[in-house]
């Protein structure tokens, strides 16, 4: 790497950032990976700044009810540690002047992050920073606005110097639309603008599922004035019609990225048919140690300590947190899979259970033991039906299946550090990068995981854990699940038991090189690193 001095100054733009339980901005993987890369940019003294938003509600808590269906609840957060800027600034939605505040947030051992906040007495908007993903349409166009554009103004009124505008997803496109506003403004064409803006934006495309890539009707971003004066046809030009804010993205971006190997071959075949795009070229996602990892579990690995033990005692704490959290008792001595996913069709959280007389035996008498975690979208119906199906195996297999409500970073943190085994089983190629698996690697969990996300970079079959459905894809999906329901039940019940239960030795082994060899790879340092070589730079 170059001195830092050298490197270019990035200001990275992203919807949510999961830095820490105390602060409810983030949803998910994707705020979960922004909170490391802020995290990591701190530790290793990289020129970042980050810009999202001040969510007064943040996103749901999720809990399960009478009926063991989920339910959301919203509550307001003030934050005592978020250092007031002094900075208001405006963006014109629906042709009303929306005040802004800027906070700056360095609470968590992170970079500068800088939240804006329209829940002021002079707005009537004041709601745009209310719900983390809690609507669609205008409302998630005004929160994109206030993201992006008033994103570019703050950085302008807080003097703050940046070479790079990187937008983490689609949703900050809108700060390109200013930067557009503000060359166009100077006296130069709309070509000669996007020329000029295309040499300082960088896009990160993360999911490859079409409905996580966001559209918007034209006459809709019309009405709101997200246009910022561009015409109908620039619009089109940038990003369709519906306009879509991925492609939009990859049109005014330098240079995009994927988020592991694989995902940059689906991103590019998904985005072949777009022209003047950029090259998306993949850099995969890495974790923040400090935050996810048991330093217990490195040190034992690397002095050839007992890691056993070491595991033990993280199992015992996620065993007593899951008796807190649910009343359900976990067993010391058996297999304990963790399964922590947003609850979307596609993930299977189900898939385990889809043939009774397989696996009922094993659950019954106790031999496996599955924890669950993981939310639905609030406006997801199917995604809280698979939470709901998860909540009935946890009342048919009392004490063996759990289902953890209301998943939070202190959940993913005891589910990747306790469990003994990470299942991941989506539709592949659906999953982008997964680096709940990393996390559980790092910490010895051996995963057990399709060939999707990062799995196929660091997979060792029966060495570091293990694969399931050998790279199969069909766009039947019942081909498709029945094809990976059998491989699963002939990896899990042929080597992964087995193992468990009557190789120890190996186990431990296998647990020694999931560390060892995942440690370096996938943390966030090695990933700041190809962000600077083949992003930024």
């Amino acid at each position: 790497m170059s001195k830092n001095k050298q490197l270019p100054k990035v200001a990275y733009f992203c919807m949510e950032y999961g830095l820490d339980d105390s602060l409810k901005t983030y949803a998910g993987g994707l705020g979960i990976l922004a909170g490391d890369y802020m995290k990591g940019a701190k530790d290793h003294n990289f020129p970042i700044i980050g810009i999202g938003l001040k969510w007064k509600q943040g996103y749901t808590d999720q809990l399960i009810g009478e009926d063991g269906r989920p339910y959301d609840s919203y509550h307001n957060y003030n934050y005592d540690f978020l250092e007031d800027t002094g900075i208001i600034v405006k963006v014109q939605i629906r042709q009303r002047e929306v005040h802004c505040k800027v906070w700056k947030c360095e609470a968590f051992g992170n970079a500068p992050l800088y939240l804006l906040d329209t829940d002021l007495p002079q707005n009537a908007d004041a709601w745009i920073t209310g719900q983390l993903y809690g609507w669609f349409g205008e409302e998630r166009i005004a929160q994109e606005m206030v993201l992006g554009i008033g994103g570019i103004k703050a950085i302008r009124a807080l003097g703050l110097e940046v070479d790079l505008y990187h937008f983490n997803e689609g949703h900050a496109l809108f700060a390109g639309f200013e930067l557009l506003r503000e060359k166009m403004e100077a006296g130069a064409s709309f070509e000669q603008a996007v020329d000029q803006s295309k040499e300082e934006i960088v896009f990160t495309t993360h999911t490859p599922v079409i409905q996580g890539n966001e559209s918007h009707p034209i006459d809709r971003l019309l009405y709101m004035g997200a246009n910022l004066g561009l015409t109908v046809e620039q619009l089109v030009l940038l990003g369709g019609a519906p306009f879509n804010m991925t492609v939009g993205a990859l049109r005014l971006s330098r240079k995009s990225n994927a988020v592991a190997q694989l995902h940059g071959e689906t991103a590019n075949k998904m985005w072949a048919h777009i022209d003047n795009r950029s090259e998306i070229v993949p850099i995969t996602n890495a974790i923040h140690l400090p935050t996810w990892v048991d330093q217990n579990m490195i040190t034992a690995a690397e002095q050839d300590g007992d890691l056993w033990e070491a595991h033990l005692k993280n199992k015992r704490e996620l065993i007593e947190f899951v008796k807190e959290r649910t009343g359900a008792q976990l067993q010391q001595d058996k297999l304990l899979i963790g399964f922590s996913r947003r609850a979307v069709p596609y993930k299977r959280a189900n898939l385990i259970f889809s043939k009774p007389e397989i696996i009922s035996p094993y659950l019954e008498d106790g031999r496996i033991q599955i924890v669950f975690s993981g939310k639905a979208h609030p406006l997801d119906d199917n995604g809280k039906q698979i939470v709901a199906d998860l909540v009935a195996m946890s009342k048919k297999y009392p004490n063996a299946v759990v289902y953890v409500p209301n998943y939070d970073m202190a959940t993913g943190a005891m589910l990747t550090r306790g469990s003994d085994v990470w299942l991941n089983n989506p539709r592949r190629p659906k999953e982008a990068s997964g680096t709940s698996g990393m996390k559980a690697a790092i910490n010895g969990v051996l995963n057990f995981s399709i060939l999707d996300g990062w799995w196929p970079e660091s997979c060792e079959h029966g060495v570091n854990g293990w694969q399931f459905g050998d790279a199969f894809e069909s766009e039947i999906v019942k081909e498709q699940d029945d094809h990976d329901r059998e491989a699963l039940y002939k990896v899990l019940l042929e080597e992964v038991v087995p193992t468990y239960y009557n190789k120890q030795e190996k186990w431990v082994k296998m647990m020694k090189a999931s560390i060892l060899g995942n440690k370096d790879e996938f943390a966030v340092k090695r990933m700041l690193e190809e962000y600077y070589e083949k992003l930024y730079n």
